[in-house]
């Protein structure tokens, strides 16, 4: 009922209204780590940086696998001649980021959603066009950036059953909010349907631009010393662990443990300040545990290795041979199977997957991914394919393959963006 009487001006003005609360609860994320010291007035829109001259593209992905998955769109843009804009929300996003942004490309936090740090926000860097990751969609921020007529395209555009439900209650404002884009490219039909449903217009299927990025970073120092340090122990990989996750792996290891003699369990949490938890847990177990952060060695007690260092990926993957791509038990919708899958490695899932699904329905029907329900069928699948070399080479070889053949979504995007730029173009040359 209430949500039915929400619109863009209701909410306006209860955002307005909520400054104080606002401001404690980022005063609160300041003392946990989640807000950035140094860069913290960027979230109320004052800039950190000067504009880059000439045209420039925004683009915003909500946290670290959406703002990587722009890299290579951003890299064509730049190669257009275009400056652009990627804003984030996570401290891990802009750590990341830092090291990868090329020339032409400058990083921000995005400003919370007042209209104040809004405005502020837009007045300084007046981008020429807008470019949305997916479907955070913050009603200030994406109402006031159409007010000023910037076209707004959404790109891996998805809406789950559960997100819709939740618009569905308030249509007075999810309708403006999604018919404020000039463009949006669904991730499937599926999500091109919810969003139509709910009133977007202008949708067409544009695929997943994460399945087009580059090859993980690898620092090739570091991946020879770890291949080194892991020598011909059984191994596996744990990626982008979440709470429950790593309960899941230690139960695995240990059931797996008088099965596989020297089997090493590699976990990298998602979020690497969680680490004295995990160690806790582990070592509440009986289990053996060293720390990449703190640089400690694996020796041939070492039964878990926590790999709790940012940018990484790269190297783990590139030593796992086999993965399981972990937020899939512990119900955070798993986390993209793409990358590990082009690095070589035999992938493991648990039930929910639901950010990446076609990817793993892909990936399924390819004999390339093996979903599981709990820690009991994570061992037995495990252990098929520790001990198996050649089966776990053939569905390595099978994920390549079909991880390939997922691309093509960021060339999609690309031809959007500059059709849209070139109509905004011609209609400042027709008012000149």
């Amino acid at each position: 009922m209430i949500g039915a009487l929400a619109t863009p001006a209701l909410y306006r003005g209860i955002s307005q209204l909520a400054g104080p609360a606002i401001n404690l609860w980022l005063a609160r994320r300041r003392k946990q780590g989640k807000e950035d010291t140094t860069r913290f007035t960027e979230r109320f829109g004052h800039a950190g940086q000067a504009r880059p001259e000439g045209r420039l593209v925004w683009a915003h992905g909500a946290s670290v696998g959406e703002a990587l998955a722009v890299l290579p769109l951003a890299e064509y843009l730049v190669a257009e001649g275009l400056s652009v804009l990627i804003t984030s929300g996570t401290v891990t996003s802009a750590q990341i980021l830092e090291s990868r942004l090329k020339m032409g490309m400058v990083h921000q936090y995005v400003p919370i959603d007042r209209p104040a740090a809004v405005r502020r926000f837009l007045n300084h860097w007046h981008p020429d066009a807008a470019l949305w990751v997916e479907s955070e969609l913050w009603p200030n921020l994406v109402l006031s950036t159409a007010a000023r007529d910037i076209p707004m395209i959404m790109v891996n555009a998805r809406m789950s059953e559960r997100s819709a439900q939740h618009w569905r209650r308030m249509p007075r404002l999810i309708t403006p909010l999604l018919g404020a884009f000039s463009a949006i490219l669904a991730q499937s039909n599926t999500d091109g349907a919810r969003l139509q449903a709910l009133g977007a217009h202008c949708v067409t299927l544009g695929g997943n631009i994460k399945y087009d990025a580059p090859l993980l970073a690898v620092d090739s120092t570091a991946l020879k010393f770890l291949k080194a340090a892991i020598g011909d122990r059984p191994h596996w990989l744990a990626a982008s662990t979440h709470p429950g996750d790593e309960l899941a792996a230690a139960e695995a290891h240990a059931t797996l443990a008088g099965k596989i003699p020297n089997l090493l369990t590699l976990i990298a949490p998602r979020h690497p300040v969680r680490t004295a938890e995990i160690v806790e847990m582990l070592r509440r177990r009986g289990l053996n545990v060293a720390m990449r952060s703190r640089d400690e060695t694996i020796t041939a007690e070492t039964d878990i290795y926590i790999a709790d260092t940012l940018g990484e990926m790269g190297v783990l993957y590139r030593v796992a041979g086999t993965v399981f791509i972990a937020g899939s038990l512990a119900s955070h919708g798993g986390h993209n199977p793409v990358e590990p899958a082009l690095l070589n490695n035999a992938l493991l899932a648990g039930p929910d997957m639901r950010n990446f699904e076609d990817a793993c329905t892909t990936l399924t029907k390819a004999n390339a991914l093996t979903r599981i329900n709990s820690a009991e069928a994570l061992a037995e699948a495990l252990e098929l394919l520790l001990q198996n070399p050649a089966l776990r080479q053939t569905q390595a070889a099978a994920a390549k393959t079909s991880a390939r053949a997922l691309g093509g979504a960021s060339a999609t995007a690309l031809n959007e963006i500059m059709r849209l730029l070139a109509q905004t173009e011609e209609l400042t040359h027709a008012h000149t």
